[in-house]
């Protein structure tokens, strides 16, 4: 299976099935001397386990991260690093009864399409657990990114048709302390008790929801991503694209500047620099200096127990009704794996713009 890695110079490979033994990471490209252990990481996959949430699965994966190689005594060797998240949890029995059958929404059909074979336990390597990894390596990403001072930092913008109000949003200062406290990681607490209450009332009604993660870059260098096929926009949309669940990504302004006029979109400059930021920081394929604005919009988790007409792999109709643990939305687990997405493409980006100067 091609496919499995991403970037050039700071390149991340993922591997491991959802009810599989374990699922890990390997980041090669990292340079030496970069402090890290397994605290690093942890904490960033403890924001992906599942939350308090009412939206979340009650499968108890501890996510636990475990670094083979490419550290030596605290820092980083310059050699490839591997991580390894070991499976404890996984239920594959409520998946019995529907190994042949096809589920709406989920990537049974084409796999099988495509390879003559698929892992029918959890959805195999399409399943978001897949995700652990990611964040695991994006936690590496950050840290690279944080020596040069740049900041990515993710929230909850919206679940269902329930959206943030911006004027009750906390000082961007603190913005990274409150949504990581905040059980939906949304930044407008009197949105997020909303969203609580929807889910909730969905989740009995045997259904699921979307919504739509905004993320943000802070301190990011004008220079980075190259101005035609390596654009940064463009990897930036296609890294947040690979999530499983992400259908749309939007940059800046995106979908409104398609209705608005040059005079409005323009992002006019004085001599203290730009006036607005409709491009969300990014011009030609490269980075302005301003904040970089992204959404990553997320379809409803498939799985629901609400009937649905399907067909299994000799073609007979079936009404199913999927039972076992699942989220109900996406969102929040979703937040810190774009965060990681992000991460990852901006460390790639760094360090090839490096290369470039020396």
């Amino acid at each position: 299976m091609a496919g499995n890695t991403i970037g050039s110079m700071f390149r991340v490979t993922t591997w491991g099935e959802s009810h599989g033994k374990a699922l890990g990471a390997i980041v090669d490209g990292c340079p030496a001397g970069l402090d890290l252990d397994e605290s690093d990481l942890q904490e960033d996959l403890d924001r992906r386990k599942p939350s308090p949430s009412v939206s979340s699965t009650a499968r108890n994966e501890r996510d636990s991260v475990e670094i083979l190689s490419g550290v030596f005594e605290g820092k980083t060797t310059g050699t490839p690093i591997s991580m390894i998240i070991y499976n404890v949890d996984a239920d594959s029995s409520s998946y019995d009864a529907l190994k042949d059958v096809f589920r709406p929404g989920q990537g049974d059909i084409t796999y099988l399409q495509k390879y003559g074979i698929r892992d029918w336990r959890g959805g195999g390597r399409a399943s978001g657990r897949e995700t652990a990894a990611r964040v695991a390596a994006g936690a590496i990403a950050s840290k690279l990114l944080a020596q040069s001072g740049m900041e990515v930092i993710a929230y909850t913008q919206a679940i269902g048709s329930i959206e943030i109000d911006r004027s009750r949003m906390t000082d961007p200062k603190s913005l990274r302390n409150v949504v990581r406290v905040n059980s939906l990681f949304c930044p407008d607490a009197q949105a997020a008790k909303a969203m609580e209450e929807n889910i909730a009332d969905v989740r009995n009604q045997g259904d699921s929801l979307g919504g739509v993660v905004e993320i943000i870059v802070n301190h990011c260098p004008a220079g980075l991503g190259e101005p035609i096929f390596d654009k940064m926009d463009a990897d930036l949309a296609k890294a947040l694209m690979s999530i499983g669940s992400v259908k749309a990504v939007e940059i800046g302004d995106g979908v409104a500047m398609s209705g608005s006029r040059g005079s409005q979109a323009n992002d006019q400059m004085d001599k203290k620099g730009y006036l607005t930021n409709h491009a969300g920081g990014i011009l030609a394929g490269i980075t302005n200096g301003q904040q970089i604005v992204l959404r990553a919009y997320c379809k409803p988790i498939p799985s629901i127990a609400k009937p649905q007409r399907t067909i299994d792999s000799r073609g007979k109709e079936h009404r199913i009704e999927i039972r076992g643990r699942h989220d109900i939305c996406v969102l929040p687990r979703i937040v810190p794996v774009c965060e990681a997405m992000v991460s990852i493409v901006l460390a790639d980006h760094l360090l090839r713009q490096k290369a470039i100067n020396e």
